[in-house]
């Protein structure tokens, strides 16, 4: 599985960007996608994903700002982020896992800056 994200940018306080990650290779294959985000110095923490039969599950901080979506016809996940603020500012990371029981495998895309000035 390969991931190509893009749509990162700069965006005052309080803007929106939306995010897509295109996939690539043994979609089929693929049971959660989404996104983390990170900061230098930082572990990755997970934003949103969605799930092959559509559950999706926010961390905290994106409840009720960002919406993730899935056009699977586009092999495309997307992530709207509305109401941005600095806390924001992150690499912004698609992944794609496969697998099951205890042998899962982790796809990462290349991340794509995210700056949320105040």
């Amino acid at each position: 599985v390969q991931l190509q994200a893009s749509g990162g940018g700069l965006v005052q306080a309080g803007g929106s960007l939306r995010l897509s990650c295109v996939a690539s290779g043994s979609t089929f294959s693929i049971e959660n996608i989404g996104w983390y985000r990170g900061t230098p110095g930082n572990l990755r923490d997970k934003v949103a994903s969605i799930d092959k039969g559509g559950s999706i599950e926010y961390a905290d901080p994106a409840k009720g700002r960002f919406t993730i979506s899935r056009d699977s016809a586009k092999n495309t996940v997307y992530l709207q982020m509305n109401n941005l603020k600095p806390e924001d500012t992150a690499v912004y990371y698609c992944y794609a896992d496969q697998g099951s029981g205890a042998r899962w495998t982790i796809y990462w895309g290349q991340g794509t800056q995210v700056t949320v000035s105040s």
